[in-house]
């Protein structure tokens, strides 16, 4: 029997770029459609590196809320790691009540990450102590920023040279292997001793890397970490879909103009924030899985975090939904969604 409607507890998401100002009230409607929580990457520029600075971030989003008439959301704020991030700002993280995680990017790695860690273990020692002590997640990009190793390697190398020590060195320490993209990434985190967990987006469930190339380079389907082959999404929906709770809902959705995409040095990130349960449904019903969807979407990621699930619901129906060619973005620009133009069976319900 075919199901026309999937009734769900309401979902967070788990992996989040808002950007700031006119940008963030252009996007942050889209999400709290369908997300009561998310967690609030602080890779602005400059990036959110104090408690004091994820306040003012926080009372920005709290603006834009009141603006654009968004009620029952809540941002979930998280400190961008240096080399110089103190044992002292750890713990006025974890004393804050509103700052949930740390977030590691090596230096290079993606949007806006030049002031990212240069020497984890080396330079990082007393922070991330201090994150172990306090129960203080790390969320960290997973990919290594060695020039001589290939793009569509950096994640497994990053497994071998950087998660394996760091967890040796810290094994009580929680840690989010963000957007993992990999079979080697998912197989790790499935394996792994002690508390860790991994977030997968929509685009790493429903496309391979020659979604990138199909007609021609589309830009729009370039994020950071890239798009891998096949083997590497089939991996990832068996993990999404396996009701393993290690395996939770992380869009990563990530807003750039469209001109700033269709560029000479185009910018990493893929918008999903519109549509993106809709995009996960079509993922798990694909696999035959649409009833480990709740699962994945709105119980492993508040039990990792200790926050209590929430109580309200959201629906999808089946009912064809055409992704729009553009949206309305900042200063006139626009916003080219992820799979613009295509059609989905699935849509939330108004």
């Amino acid at each position: 029997m075919t199901i026309t409607s999937l009734t769900i507890i309401r979902p967070d998401d788990w992996h989040l770029h808002l950007r700031d100002e006119l940008a963030l009230a252009a996007v942050l409607p889209d999400t709290a459609r369908q997300f009561a929580r998310a967690i609030i990457m602080p890779n602005l520029n400059p990036p959110v590196t104090t408690v004091a600075l994820a306040a003012q971030y926080k009372q920005r989003i709290e603006q834009a809320m009141l603006e654009t008439r968004v009620q029952n959301f809540t941002p979930l704020m998280t400190l961008y790691l240096t080399d110089n991030t103190t044992a002292d700002e750890v713990h006025k993280a974890a004393d804050s009540g509103f700052v949930k995680a740390f977030k590691l990017y090596p230096a290079g790695a993606t949007t806006n990450s030049a002031a990212g860690v240069t020497d984890l273990l080396g330079k990082c020692a007393q922070a991330l102590e201090a994150m172990q002590a306090r129960g203080v997640p790390l969320l960290v990009h997973g990919e290594v920023t060695d020039i001589t190793v290939d793009l569509f390697d950096r994640e497994a190398v990053f497994i071998d040279r950087v998660m394996l020590p760091l967890r040796k060195t810290y094994p009580e320490l929680k840690v989010v292997f963000e957007h993992i993209t990999t079979k080697q990434g998912a197989e790790y985190v499935r394996d792994a001793e002690g508390a860790i967990a991994a977030t997968i987006t929509p685009q790493h469930l429903l496309y391979n890397r020659n979604a990138i190339f199909q007609g021609g380079i589309r830009p729009h389907y370039y994020c950071l970490p890239v798009l891998k082959r096949e083997e590497h999404r089939q991996a990832l929906v068996e993990a999404a879909t396996s009701g393993n709770p290690r395996f939770f809902l992380g869009t990563d959705s990530a807003p750039h103009a469209k001109h700033t995409k269709e560029h000479a040095c185009g910018c990493a990130g893929c918008y999903s924030a519109l549509h993106a349960m809709a995009l996960y449904a079509t993922a798990f019903e694909k696999a035959g899985k649409l009833d480990r969807l709740e699962g994945f979407a709105s119980h492993f990621g508040p039990d990792f975090y200790n926050l209590p699930r929430n109580e309200d619901t959201i629906t999808l129906v089946r009912q064809p939904y055409t992704i729009p060619a553009e949206l309305s973005y900042k200063n006139g620009e626009t916003l080219v969604p992820l799979a613009a133009g295509e059609q989905l069976e699935w849509q939330l319900a108004v």
